[in-house]
């Protein structure tokens, strides 16, 4: 069997509008130096709290364990559901559930939030397996944390296994895990970050996973 391990923000669904007033929320509270709109995107993928280092590099530690708590006042409240399904998505997992494939989400969102979303969503019943971050934001922070412990919770072996995703964050897990990657660029990577990272394929749209799903296991 096949297992296949989806990013969700940029993946499976367009998150962009609540991550991002989450940010600004947080920003204003803390009275930080805004972002420009194109450096909040850049929040989406990686872990909050390695993005908050980066750039806010001057900010302690306790004042970005602040910050993570007033995005998640206003994400929590808000912005979790301020997102948009790609159109195309579900039919795309539904075939590759019917096609055999061990369907599941690996996610540096916090694991609770990512069974909060897709069951609010009513797309649980798509995925085997969901998992995430700890839900303290520091436990499993990388991709490359979330995926190696994914593969072990389904006991999948590496080389059965393909990681999709939209940013250099998804392919970097797959490549530390020795584990195949399919690069999305309908989300908010795009083709020269997503190769930089070991992109071993490419699709443009969501209903081309499994065309590259198919070419990865030949």
């Amino acid at each position: 069997m096949t297992h296949l391990f989806f990013d969700f923000d940029g993946t499976i669904a367009d998150s962009e509008e609540g991550i991002v007033k989450s940010l600004k929320y947080s920003v204003d509270k803390m009275k930080l130096p805004e972002l420009t709109h194109d450096q909040y995107l850049k929040f989406i993928g990686p872990a909050l709290l390695t993005s908050l280092e980066k750039f806010y590099p001057k900010l302690t530690e306790s004042d970005r364990l602040d910050t993570v708590k007033y995005y998640h006042d206003y994400y929590k409240n808000q912005g979790m559901f301020q997102l948009n399904l790609y159109p195309g998505i579900i039919d795309e997992l539904k075939t590759l559930d019917a096609q055999g494939y061990d369907v599941n989400i690996a996610s540096a969102k916090p694991e609770e939030l990512i069974h909060d979303i897709t069951d609010e969503l009513k797309i649980s019943q798509y995925f085997n397996g969901r998992f995430g971050a700890g839900n303290d934001e520091r436990t499993r922070m990388t991709k490359t944390a979330v995926l190696k412990y994914a593969l072990e919770q389904r006991n999948a072996k590496n080389i059965d296994s393909i990681m999709i995703g939209d940013r250099d964050t998804d392919m970097l897990g797959g490549y530390n895990n020795h584990v195949k990657t399919l690069g999305v660029t309908y989300g908010f990577g795009d083709v020269p970050e997503l190769l930089g990272a070991h992109a071993n394929t490419i699709v443009n749209r969501p209903e081309e996973i499994q065309g590259g799903v198919k070419k990865l296991i030949g």
